[in-house]
């Protein structure tokens, strides 16, 4: 059974109590990862007492830690620079005290840079909502940066060099590493290859250091933009017990130029997309993603209206797809 789960803070909000009282009890956690000088490694935010701390924190509010979503700094090994190796071993760290935990599942990232790029958001939509897009014409600075050309051969080298220094690590934690895609999934930006942006590349990131560890964090916003049949890619990625974690949510448009929607609005059959995950036996977690913002001027709780929605839509696909879930 896939479960739903959404970003949470591990202490007692509003929030926690409106996701509790619709059914959401996984938590996907979002910490900054951020290495603080000098500071011994119990004081780090990715050291085993802050994780520890942050576990017990969802616990006692009856919320199980299901995903972790920060990332330690990771731009030396991105771009193979001095000092990649000691970014490598704070990883590693960071997934010995998740096993140690035993929280199951880390979302990696892999965008040198210039990380997640939108133009715009507030980009309107039904009665008013507002939405983020990217339009690559509409870039503020298309110019190089200040790295010049970064070739995909190079970060393609760069990636097998972390993947064999990291998944072996996370194979002795029993920790899964689910890669998120590119976002957008567009290469290059700015003359940085962005090389986790299609599903033939995903294929080539698993193959380059084949284990159960190594897989994908399938955000469907982005999948959404390199396939026009999604459920298809879910059955391929699924069938090889790749799919580790899943951003449940839609776009319009194509990796230049797209625009994000609300659940019941994009270019996805998402009914279709969860009859996938049931046929590949998924039963991870999802959470929805990157919601509209609701209400008018004066209204100050967008973000969580928008959530509550989501989760609303995604738990009724669900029972269509799965049944009535137990209490």
């Amino acid at each position: 059974m896939i479960k739903l789960a959404y970003v949470a803070a591990p202490e007692p909000n509003t929030a926690n109590t409106l996701m509790k009282q619709v059914g959401v009890t996984h938590a996907v956690y979002y910490p900054s990862l951020a290495t603080i000088p000098n500071a011994p490694e119990d004081q780090q935010p990715w050291g085993y007492a802050a994780l520890a701390r942050a576990k017990a924190g969802f616990e006692a509010m009856g919320m199980q830690m299901s995903v972790i979503e920060g990332r330690p700094p990771m731009e030396k090994i991105k771009l193979g620079q001095p000092g990649r190796d000691e970014e490598i071993e704070v990883v590693n760290k960071f997934l010995r005290n998740m096993g140690a935990l035993k929280i199951p599942v880390w979302c990696s990232m892999w965008m040198p840079i210039l990380g997640v790029i939108r133009t715009a958001y507030n980009i309107p939509t039904r009665a008013g909502a507002q939405v983020s897009a990217f339009d690559h014409a509409r870039l503020p600075d298309r110019a190089l940066t200040a790295h010049g050309v970064v070739s995909e051969e190079e970060q393609w080298a760069n990636l097998k060099y972390f993947l064999e220094k990291t998944v072996p690590v996370a194979e002795e934690a029993g920790v899964k590493m689910a890669m998120h895609p590119d976002d957008p999934p567009l290469s290059p930006i700015r003359g940085v290859a962005r090389i986790i942006s299609t599903v033939e590349n995903y294929q080539r990131m698993l193959d380059l250091v084949p284990s159960p560890m190594n897989g994908i964090g399938l955000c469907q916003g982005n999948f959404a933009l390199m396939t026009k049949d999604l459920p298809a890619v879910i059955r391929h990625f699924g069938k090889q017990g790749k799919i580790h974690f899943v951003h449940f949510r839609d776009v319009r448009g194509t990796p230049d130029n797209f625009v994000e929607t609300f659940h019941d609005d994009g270019q996805t059959d998402l009914l279709e997309c969860l009859r996938a995950y049931r046929d590949v036996g998924y039963e991870g977690v999802m959470r929805p993603d990157h919601y509209p913002k609701m209400g008018d001027a004066d209204f100050n709780d967008e973000h969580t209206m928008a959530r509550l929605f989501a989760v609303g839509y995604i738990k009724g696909l669900r029972e269509a797809v799965y049944g009535k879930i137990p209490e």
